[in-house]
């Protein structure tokens, strides 16, 4: 079985990279007068962002140039995002506004690809609602995109092609990537876990770990070409090696990333809090090139819901280890994620929230209110919360999560960080914006010449969401 996988991920390499070529070829003979343009827009997490960063490389392998404008744009690919019911719908309502692009350039190609592409009633949606879309893929096929595009010009007929599992390391495609001084780089890809809430397991398929020469190669490739920072991704990073024959795991892998020379930061994303260990939380604990930030998504306080989100952890287990990491790792900085308004959960259950936030004393968290999704079991739960007291919740959970993500900020007050810069502020040309090694986003006067860098600078001001220096 693992041999057929890594045959199919080389035919699948092979395949992407002749397609590349032959419409390559296909564009330079047709579209002599000016190159042909694209634009990507981005949905959801770490992981969308890196597929997009791929097929941006491998459209501008084809020939395709990127621009900032839709309106300039004969290539517009929409990556989408199927967790939460307001990104999808931000989806449609853009997608509604491209008719009037493509009516101006009938031969402009609009392409959605992404998680909502996984799901059938999109697809039918799309089929029936929105005819001037051209492509529709899913996660797995990515490496399909010129194939696609190609047929798409030369038959002028919808490309639809939608695998329901596949192939998932892509690492011998082009990659135009973001920055060129920070990077993603997936350790693995989908999810086993089956929260009763989420699609990942639907849209992403089941786990599939690379390898750990794989990653060690790109890591060491980033590091020589300068980067400072890489991110290491997965919808559970903690579950990474468990589908692999070698026995690594994923402190293993962190610990060997953590000696290569040249990377000064490592950060890593997604931990479930059910597969984390003392081991890892040691790991970073003895290399300094760990960042000193843990991003441990809670979701919930009451050992009722969290039973019933399917998260097979207890509220007492998370603390336990929430508190041998502080102890761990000096100035930790932990965030979370927390959903309100889950199937069933009582006045009493949100308590239990408001005391784990009090007692866990986060950083930052990303809090949503709970978004039924179409194929998951909470959707057709009985037991729904109305609207209006999901939202009056909510702002209960900002009202204690704010005050303490303000306190922490403020403690930070007249202390040196070390800080990323990463760009310029899009409001003040003199003000640059970064993020200290516990991913606090800081800003602070600066020449651009910085960007990329990593500096010393001391906090003078601190917000809820912000803080404010002066480099040192």
């Amino acid at each position: 079985m693992k041999e057929m996988i890594a045959l199919n991920q080389e035919l699948a390499e092979k395949t992407g990279e002749l397609e590349i070529t032959v419409l390559n070829q296909w564009i330079r003979e047709h579209h002599r007068e000016k190159p042909l343009t694209y634009i990507i827009k981005t949905w959801g997490c770490q992981m969308n962002e890196r597929d997009s960063e791929i097929m941006a490389g491998v459209v501008e392998e084809c020939g395709y140039t990127r621009v900032d404008r839709e309106e300039e744009a004969d290539l517009i690919i929409y990556n989408t995002c199927l967790i939460r019911e307001n990104a999808e719908m931000k989806v449609f309502g853009n997608l509604g506004q491209l008719k009037v692009l493509k009516r101006k350039n009938p031969k402009m190609r609009i392409a959605l690809c992404g998680c909502m592409a996984q799901k059938e009633h999109i697809v039918a949606k799309l089929k029936k609602s929105y005819p001037h879309v051209d492509l529709v893929f899913g996660t797995h096929n990515i490496h399909e995109l010129p194939a696609l595009l190609l047929e798409s010009y030369r038959d002028n007929r919808r490309q639809i092609h939608v695998l329901e599992d596949g192939v998932k390391t892509y690492q011998n495609l082009p990659s135009k990537r973001l920055y060129n001084f920070k990077g993603f780089v997936n350790i693995m890809f989908g999810c086993n876990n089956f929260c009763s809430y989420c699609v990942v397991p639907y849209t992403r398929g089941r786990e599939q770990s690379r390898s750990k020469d794989e990653i060690l190669a790109e890591v060491r490739g980033l590091a020589e070409s300068g980067y400072q920072e890489i991110t290491l991704l997965g919808q559970n990073v903690n579950s990474y090696g468990n589908d692999l024959e070698s026995s690594v795991d994923f402190a293993d892998l962190l610990e060997a990333i953590a000696v290569i020379e040249g990377i000064k930061r490592i950060r890593f994303m997604t931990s479930h809090p059910k597969d984390i260990s003392r081991r890892l939380i040691d790991t970073m604990a003895k290399y300094p090139t760990i960042c000193n930030q843990l991003h441990l998504p809670v979701q919930a306080g009451s050992n009722a819901i969290l039973k019933k989100m399917n998260r097979k952890y207890t509220k007492e287990s998370y603390i336990e280890m929430l508190n041998y990491a502080k102890a761990s790792i000096p100035e930790l900085t932990i965030s979370t994620d927390l959903i309100v308004g889950f199937p069933g959960e009582t006045e009493a259950d949100f308590q239990e929230t408001l005391a784990m936030v009090r007692e866990a004393e986060y950083d930052f968290a990303f809090s949503y209110l709970y978004s039924p999704r179409a194929g998951t079991p909470a959707a057709i739960d009985p037991d729904q919360v109305p609207d209006d007291i999901k939202h009056h919740r909510f702002d209960r959970l900002m009202d204690t999560v704010n005050p303490i993500f303000l306190k922490k900020n403020q403690a930070l007050i007249g202390r040196s960080q070390k800080v990323l810069v990463e760009s310029v502020s899009k409001n003040d040309a003199s003000i640059l914006n970064g993020r200290t090694e516990g991913s606090k986003l800081i800003h602070f006067p600066g020449d651009s010449n910085l960007i990329g860098k990593i500096i010393t600078v001391k906090v003078t001001k601190a917000q809820t969401f912000i803080l404010f220096g002066e480099v040192e």
